[in-house]
């Protein structure tokens, strides 16, 4: 009987903390204890792999301004595209956000880009978490590369404009060897 009931108040408490809390951020939060391991890393490219990155597109800042993506050249860029009902997304942020503190400072800029279709749904969210990296909305269409179905997906550009490492799906980037990888803005090889 102690069992069933133990049983029944784990059920309670999981469906009581979807409810109050969201389904995105509790399956986040399991999906953050896999981070931590560090075994989700991005893809470092081979200098033979690595394309052209297209700045031919606007975005939508958090005072509803539009500004080019060009505005970004000359820079390493780490491009994510994300969103609040995405679990994967949810569980990243943490660990983007810490990244994002140990770089001030770098030649780096952070493009979040979310793909909630309310931006204030977006905002609330990273207002709420206390995040205080900027974030995006689209504001035209994005060049086919960075069109995917699979969030989050996430790009680095380096200063000289080619795509240096990239990850479809949630990984762990607040690592020593990807700082490097950002601040140098080179093919800085990750090891597993």
């Amino acid at each position: 009987m102690k069992k069933i009931l133990k049983d029944w108040w784990l059920i309670i408490g999981l469906v009581c903390s979807i409810y109050f809390f969201g389904y995105a951020e509790v399956a986040g939060f399991f999906q953050r204890v896999i981070l931590s391991t560090g075994i989700i890393q991005a893809d470092v490219l081979d200098e033979n792999e690595q394309y052209e990155a297209d700045y031919d597109f606007k975005l939508l800042d958090e005072q509803g301004s539009v500004i080019d993506f060009s505005q970004f050249k000359g820079q390493t860029v780490f491009l994510n595209f994300w969103a609040t009902w995405c679990p994967p997304c949810v569980a990243e942020m943490p660990d983007i956000h810490d990244l994002y503190k140990k770089m001030q400072g770098e030649n780096v800029a952070f493009v979040l880009i979310s793909r909630d279709e309310n931006f204030d749904k977006a905002k609330n969210f990273i207002e709420r978490k206390s995040y205080t990296f900027p974030i995006y909305k689209e504001a035209s269409p994005l060049p086919s590369f960075f069109e995917r179905r699979s969030i989050p997906s996430t790009f680095v550009i380096s200063p000289e404009g080619k795509i240096i490492a990239m990850r479809i799906g949630m990984a762990k980037y607040n690592t020593e060897e990807f700082r490097m990888l950002l601040r140098d803005g080179s093919t800085y090889s990750i090891q597993p």
